[in-house]
């Protein structure tokens, strides 16, 4: 009998992605003699990291002291005395942080100005998470990151102190967290503003895998296991059937027997997998 692998419409390269990785390329091809410095990576997946390495374009942590060139925000962000320091040293700041995140930047500003008490749900390490922060902090210190209500339980006594909280979410994040969250806080505020900033295409990617997952026998989730968006989708998936994350085609190998025993397989990829991988993979699954 035939398989059905069906791979979801919301797959691969979220449009704040594209948008970093061609203007980076674009960058490039239009500046030959120019050094391109991405601070930290610019997305979370090496195949593309590796490819613009290729292409003459230089992942760093730091920037140089003793160059110039352009230096490009990654889709992540950045605190304000990154873009300051680039600026110091010489370089030219080209700012592709993705729009949907400086929206949270920006709420997150509001609320601290507004005097809230301001908790950010996201994981503290986060690149996007600590930009968040770092923009914030120029405006007040009453900050509390926290990706899950057990962490914000160890921050009760600081929480009670303050009447009016304001909560912002990490673009990526599972709306199911955020909803934890809030439902943890609404007793213990007398004033509660929640913005959901959880961006449109994490939403619709996250519905649209779990209406496949619901008819599905296998889940294979694509995408980079230090992409948050992505690992998040796996732990949807797992709720709801046999899910397996990978990075590209050739770890399909290692699950042979679980591809071969299902009829119904459904495929989502993180939207930081580039279109290349995912067609690996449904290649390969279709010739299995």
């Amino acid at each position: 009998m035939n398989k059905n692998i069906k791979l979801a419409k919301h797959a691969g390269f979220c449009y704040g992605v594209k948008r970093a990785v061609e203007t980076t390329k674009k960058l490039k091809s239009e500046n030959k003699n120019k050094e391109i410095f991405v601070l930290g990576e610019l997305i979370h997946n090496s195949h593309v990291i590796n490819e613009l390495s290729n292409l003459g374009i230089h992942t760093v942590d730091e920037l140089p002291q003793d160059k110039t060139g352009v230096c490009v925000i990654r889709s992540h962000g950045a605190a304000p005395e990154v873009f300051e320091n680039a600026k110091d040293k010489g370089y030219e700041v080209v700012d592709l942080t993705c729009l949907d995140v400086k929206k949270v930047q920006q709420k997150a500003i509001e609320l601290v100005k507004d005097g809230y008490l301001l908790v950010i749900v996201g994981k503290p390490e986060h690149p996007e998470v600590c930009a968040i922060r770092a923009n914030a902090e120029i405006y007040g210190k009453n900050i509390i990151v926290a990706p899950d209500v057990d962490t914000l339980k160890s921050y009760d006594e600081e929480i009670k102190k303050h009447k009016r909280i304001g909560v912002v979410v990490q673009t990526t994040q599972r709306i199911e967290n955020l909803k934890n969250v809030v439902d943890y806080l609404l007793p213990m505020a007398k004033e509660l503003k929640v913005f959901n900033t959880i961006c449109a295409s994490t939403s619709l990617r996250q519905t649209e895998a779990k209406n496949l997952a619901q008819e599905s026998d296998l889940m294979i989730v694509v995408g980079s296991k230090k992409s948050a968006n992505t690992t998040h989708l796996a732990e949807i998936l797992t709720g709801i059937t046999q899910t397996i994350h990978i990075e590209t085609d050739e770890e399909l190998d290692r699950y042979n027997e679980l591809i071969k025993n299902a009829q119904n397989i459904g495929v989502t990829a993180g939207a930081s997998t580039p279109d290349n991988i995912i067609n690996n993979v449904m290649k390969k699954l279709n010739n299995i």
